[in-house]
């Protein structure tokens, strides 16, 4: 699939920086719904002795979740391990699989966040700007803006906030499991984007699209080490 070029990725944490200020004013969000019949999980493991980058691609139709097509790509890193600029190091590779991809998805799930992010462009959102789809961030781990406890049961949420912007929502995705934290990351709304992450999660915490690029990641991982 075709994506566009914005900025060129042999750059230092410092350029990378200001490539984030530039890019966020770019940004758009839509919060009325749209349909959804394909959705892709994206995700990026590491050999950090080789410093090779492993990347999934997995298009599902939805809300079923049955696998259509499948890519993977193994590269090695042209960035450091920086925080707040995980963009720089992994959509370089998660553009190599997307370069595969016969099956458009109607939407992204990253494993990262959206704009709850320190200057409000996580990896979702850089990659939704750059293959100009839907993208929604979902990660195991707050990085930015504060939130409310919220209660145990499936569905139970609360906003994640900076200032008086609502930022993204920790949602719980299964009873008694810790939750998940989902931001908007390009051209969709924060509560349709907690909706559809609800219907990608079957019977675990982790949304199915994310889960299964996991599980293929870390299988091409371990396969390439032992070859």
């Amino acid at each position: 699939m075709k994506y566009k070029n914005l900025h060129p990725w042999n750059i230092t944490p410092k350029e990378g920086i200001e490539v984030q200020k530039r890019l966020k004013k770019k940004l758009i969000f839509n919060d009325g719904k749209f349909i959804i019949d394909k959705i892709c999980g994206t995700d990026v493991s590491y050999d950090r002795g080789k410093n090779l980058l492993f990347s999934a691609a997995i298009v599902l139709s939805y809300p079923d979740m049955n696998v259509i097509e499948e890519q993977t790509e193994v590269m090695e890193s042209t960035f450091p391990y920086v925080p707040g600029l995980l963009s720089f190091r992994e959509v370089p590779a998660l553009l190599k699989a997307f370069d595969k991809i016969k099956n458009i998805p109607d939407i992204v799930i990253c494993d990262g966040h959206g704009i709850a992010h320190p200057r409000g462009i996580g990896l979702a959102s850089h990659l939704g700007l750059i293959l100009d789809l839907h993208t929604i961030g979902c990660a195991k781990k707050r990085l930015f803006g504060e939130y409310s406890e919220i209660g145990n049961s499936k569905g139970d949420y609360s906003y994640i906030s900076y200032g008086n912007k609502n930022i993204g929502i920790v949602l719980r995705t299964r009873k008694n499991v810790k939750p998940v934290f989902v931001s908007q990351g390009y051209k969709i709304g924060i509560n349709f984007s907690r909706e559809i992450i609800l219907n990608c999660c079957k019977k675990y915490r982790i949304p199915e699209p994310i889960r299964k690029t996991h599980n293929m990641v870390n299988i091409v991982r371990k396969n390439f080490i032992k070859s």
